[in-house]
């Protein structure tokens, strides 16, 4: 991955964002699901160009894990 780091900090915040509205949950809340996710994990190591797909994806996909992990539907 050859993103910029500042620019991937903002972008994790726009996913953050959009996850957090999604869910109807904090932003404190929906901060530490991200950076405990597979998703991080994955965004981070450069996997597959995730980085480069929009805010709005990525939030879904971060729902989709939370749904598999706490068992609750996403709304």
């Amino acid at each position: 991955m050859n993103a910029s780091p500042v620019l991937m900090q903002k972008k994790y915040a726009r996913i953050i964002e959009c996850f957090a509205e999604k869910m109807q949950m904090s932003l404190d809340d929906a901060m530490d699901f991200f950076y405990r996710s597979e998703l991080y994990v994955l965004i981070s190591e450069g996997v597959s160009d995730l980085h480069c797909m929009s805010d709005q994806y990525l939030a879904d996909e971060l729902a989709d894990e939370y749904m598999q992990t706490h068992g609750k539907k996403v709304k």
